[in-house]
């Protein structure tokens, strides 16, 4: 892809506010053509750039009350034992995020459940049959002050 320019940021920006906003709108807010606006944004998402669009959801109106934070240290570092590690927190539906991190755990997982109860259960037939898995620690949120998805590319880009 050609490089990201200011006309770029502000179509991938806008579409991060509003997803379903049309390519007519979009065109007119950047005061651009609309046959030059939908090639831009097609162009960002066939470098991927733009991976996809999705609905935000409210967890708690859907009653996922439980949002939780897991260190996990792990014992083996192993290709193979890594790997397992992976595929199994891939299509785990609980996971929202895993990141392999620095300092005293492995692993940081983002996790929702219903209530604390189904937490457990979580951790139970889940977490604890990860392989190579030494010790799980979980901070549960008590309050959500922020939540997004939103880059700040503006900042980072302009900058």
């Amino acid at each position: 892809m050609d490089a990201i320019d200011k006309v770029d940021i502000a179509i991938a920006d806008r579409l991060q506010q509003d997803g379903r906003l049309s390519n007519a709108k979009l065109a007119e807010q950047l005061s651009m053509s609309e046959a030059s606006c939908w090639r831009r944004q097609k162009r960002l998402e066939e470098s991927g750039v733009i991976e996809g669009y999705q609905a935000v959801l409210n967890r708690r109106k859907l009653g996922i009350g439980v949002m939780a934070f897991v260190q996990i240290v792990c014992t083996q570092h192993s290709e193979e034992v890594t790997a397992a590690f992976e595929k199994i927190i891939q299509v785990c539906p609980n996971v929202l995020a895993c990141h392999n991190t620095t300092g005293e755990a492995d692993f940081l997982l983002q996790v929702v459940a219903r209530d604390l109860d189904d937490y457990s259960r979580f951790v139970e037939k889940v977490l604890r049959k990860l392989p190579g898995v030494l010790s799980i620690r979980t901070n549960i949120s008590l309050r959500e002050m922020k939540m997004t998805n939103k880059l700040p590319i503006t900042d980072f880009v302009n900058a």
